[in-house]
Formats: structure tokens, C-alpha cells, sequence
């Protein structure tokens, strides 16, 4: 019997062990905001737990970012009302914004308003042809073609061979068969250039500007100060919710005992006694991953982010004393505020790449990227560098990269390939 109930007792044990442990680790991987709605939670679920609001209020940082900013139907709507229009043409108007995606497309099923609306086919066009000439210009554009044709078309400076490409040859231009239109047109090539440089000025996505989601504002975790060569970390405090025990709570249970509301005291207390101690370790935690990464980013912090050195999760682990998978979750989405700006914690985690004939044994991923950006913004454009010609002079620069490598962050900065950067002059 004793045997049978120490066994109970272990397993007791091992139960709340898993349990603190899995709640350890679910509150290290959430960022404020998530850790404050966490708390709230954990405060609904047990009436021992106080929470103090934070020092900081964020809500005031949402706030102030929504004083300054409108949604893209309010600016819409705002132009409207000042057109003329019948109640049934307004109706249908805002019914047309109302369908605009975020990026300020017109996506509608035309069958329908003309029946809701008893509107003929050239008198909806007129309604779409309102959105169009409301700002930003490109907004209610069924395509991309059309969206730049209606930027285009409000700049007096565009001459018309440049509207006549973008309307009827816009395919042919996209899939830069530039030679092919200047025969037709009867344009010399470096007039496609300048239709090229005119298009390239548009903006795709019109609407995204207003696009603004508070949801995900970010809060820093971790705020780094230099002063001279000393450099320091601490947790950005008062950003988060404070958990106190509520004693008015206990004491009133406590004046009123029996073994049920005991027992029941017991355990919430235990559970208010977890979670504080998992709050602690997160500060810990968080506080250790920060100044292992100051101290091997010291010239990121000292010199600015073209110092950045090559770092991994395994390295931290070692130097903190965790598992790489609690590194992982540390960083997850966690920002820190520096003298160069906010940066999430992620970024200081770079590849390697191989260094040749020099004195150090390994680059920066970001620093080959800074290397590759230089070598473009300085190339000819007439003659643009092959992947292959920029290779070779990443290497002369002490990088070793593949072709494949120099493609790929290529890509991840947004460049083109080569013949896409030609260009006719």
C-alpha cells in the first residue's frame, strides 16, 4: 500500500514537472504582446493572479500610430463626398471600394451590382472610372497593366509612345522583347529604356500604403546603449504585464477553511508559484542570449551593421549554457532596440561564408550581400556583371561563393539578373 502510493507520489511529481517545464518553455517563445495576452488568460483561469499593467501602455503606441493613419477605403470615401452623385451611383460607389483589396485592386462580380444597382454596362464603367480618378492614382485597377497605365496617365511628363507600350504591347515589355516593340513602334531603343525607367517609378500595389495592421506592432525586448567602447544590454522593461499574488483573495479563503477550499488554495497557489518562476526565467534567459549576442556582435554595436559577424544558434547555446532549441525559441520574434534602429533578433544570426587569403577565417553572409550591392550599384549598366564576372570579383575581395550563392542573395536583395539590368542609352 505505502509502495502503491509512492509510486503515485512520483508520478504526481513527474506530472507537474512536465507541466511547469511545457509552461516554461510556451512563455520563453512569446513575444510581449503575445505574453501579455497569455497573463490575462492565466488571470481569468486563477483568481490568485494580480496583474499590474504595464509601466509603458502600449495600447498609447497603437494609438498614436492610428491617430496619424486612415484606412484606404476612409481616404476613398473622404474624395467622395465630394462628387456630385445620386444616392443610387454613391451606393454603388462605396460598394466598389468596399471591394478594393489591400492593395487597392478591384476584384467584382460586374453581373451583380449591374442587377442590384440597375446600372448598364457603360454606366458601371463610369462608376469604376470614378474610383480611377481618386488618389493614389492606380487605385480600383483590375490588373497590373491597368494600374500602371492610370499612374501614367496623370503625368504630363509621359510621352505617348510610353502610354502606347504600357496599353498595347505591355506582355512583349514584361517579357523584355524591347527590340521587337521599337520595330513596330518605330522607336529607337533607348525610348523603351525611358519607358522601362517611367514604369519602374509606378508602384504595383497602390493601396498597400494604407494597409496598416496594429496588430503586430513591435515591442523591443532588449535595449543595447554604447558609450565609447563600452557597450551594454538590458531587458527594455515596463513593457510587460506585472503578476503579483492577490493576498485579499487568500486571506479571505483563509478565514473561511475546509479541506475542499484548502486543497483548492494549494493548488492555484502552486500555479501562481510556477508561473512566476517561468516569467523569471524567460528575463534570465532573455537577458543571457542578449549579451552573449553584444559580445559577439560587438562590431555591429560598436562600427554599425556592415560589421556583422558570423554567428549561429549552437554558438550562443554554448555560450549561454542552453539547448540550441532554447536559443531558437528566445530569439523567435524578439526585437532589440540599438542606436541603429530596432533590429529582430534574428538578424544577427548570419552563415559563414569561406574567407580566401585572409587573415580572417570566415565572412559574413551580410557582409558578401554589402559586397555584392556595391559591385552592382557600380557596375555599367550597359554592360551589367554576369553572376559568374561578379563571383570572380567577390573572390578577388576575399569571398569564396559559388554562382549559385552569388544567384541566391541576388535574389534575396531584390536584384536582377544581368540582362534584366541592361539597359539601352
Amino acid at each position: 500500500m505505502n509502495l502503491s502510493a509512492g509510486l503515485f507520489q512520483q508520478q504526481q511529481q513527474k506530472l507537474q514537472m512536465t507541466q511547469q517545464l511545457s509552461q516554461a518553455i510556451t512563455i520563453l517563445q512569446y513575444t510581449t504582446m503575445e505574453l501579455n495576452d497569455y497573463l490575462e488568460s492565466k488571470a481569468m483561469e486563477n483568481p490568485l493572479i494580480q496583474l499590474k499593467p504595464p509601466k509603458r501602455k502600449l495600447a498609447e503606441w497603437q494609438d498614436f500610430a492610428s491617430d496619424t493613419a486612415i484606412s484606404l477605403s476612409e481616404a476613398l470615401l473622404i474624395q467622395l463626398n465630394l462628387k456630385s452623385l445620386t444616392n443610387s451611383e454613391r451606393n454603388c460607389v462605396e460598394e466598389l471600394i468596399f471591394s478594393l483589396d489591400g492593395n487597392g485592386y478591384l476584384h467584382i462580380e460586374g453581373d451583380q451590382l449591374l442587377e442590384k444597382y440597375k446600372l448598364g454596362e457603360e454606366a458601371l464603367e463610369e462608376m469604376i472610372s470614378l474610383i480611377q480618378s481618386l488618389e493614389p492614382a492606380g487605385i480600383g485597377a483590375r490588373s497590373l497593366q491597368e494600374c500602371i497605365y492610370l499612374q501614367l496617365d496623370r503625368r504630363w511628363e509621359v510621352p505617348d509612345f510610353v502610354l502606347t507600350i504600357v496599353s498595347d504591347h505591355f506582355q512583349a515589355f514584361a517579357d523584355r522583347k524591347w527590340k521587337e516593340i521599337a520595330k513596330i513602334l518605330g522607336l529607337e531603343l533607348k525610348q523603351v529604356q525611358t519607358a522601362a525607367d517611367f514604369i519602374t517609378q509606378c508602384n504595383p500595389r497602390p493601396g498597400s500604403a494604407y494597409a496598416k495592421d496594429f496588430s503586430h506592432y513591435i515591442v523591443p525586448e532588449l535595449n543595447v546603449r554604447v558609450q565609447g567602447d563600452d557597450v551594454t544590454v538590458a531587458l527594455y522593461d515596463g513593457t510587460s504585464i506585472t503578476v503579483t499574488l492577490n493576498k485579499e483573495y487568500t486571506d479571505f479563503l483563509g478565514h473561511h477553511p475546509d479541506r475542499d477550499t484548502a486543497s483548492y488554495i494549494k493548488e492555484k497557489k502552486q500555479e501562481f508559484e510556477w508561473l512566476v518562476q517561468s516569467l523569471r526565467q524567460r528575463k534570465q534567459t532573455m537577458l543571457k542570449v542578449g549579451k552573449a549576442i553584444v559580445e559577439k556582435q560587438r562590431g555591429f554595436f560598436l562600427q554599425g551593421p556592415g560589421h556583422l559577424q558570423p554567428l549561429t544558434l549552437k554558438q550562443i547555446a554554448e555560450e549561454v549554457g542552453a539547448h540550441e532549441s532554447t536559443i531558437s525559441r528566445a530569439v523567435r520574434g524578439k526585437y532589440v532596440q540599438t542606436p541603429y534602429g530596432v533590429f529582430e533578433l534574428k538578424n544577427f544570426f548570419t552563415a559563414a561564408i569561406r574567407a580566401v587569403d585572409t587573415d580572417e577565417e570566415m565572412v559574413s553572409a551580410g557582409t558578401v550581400k554589402k559586397e555584392l550591392q556595391e559591385l552592382v550599384n557600380q557596375e555599367d549598366k550597359r554592360k551589367p556583371l554576369s553572376d559568374q564576372k561578379l563571383v570572380a570579383l567577390l573572390t578577388e575581395k576575399g569571398c569564396d561563393v559559388s554562382r549559385r550563392t552569388v544567384a541566391k542573395y541576388r535574389d534575396q536583395l531584390g536584384i536582377p539578373s544581368s540582362t534584366k539590368r541592361k539597359r539601352y542609352e
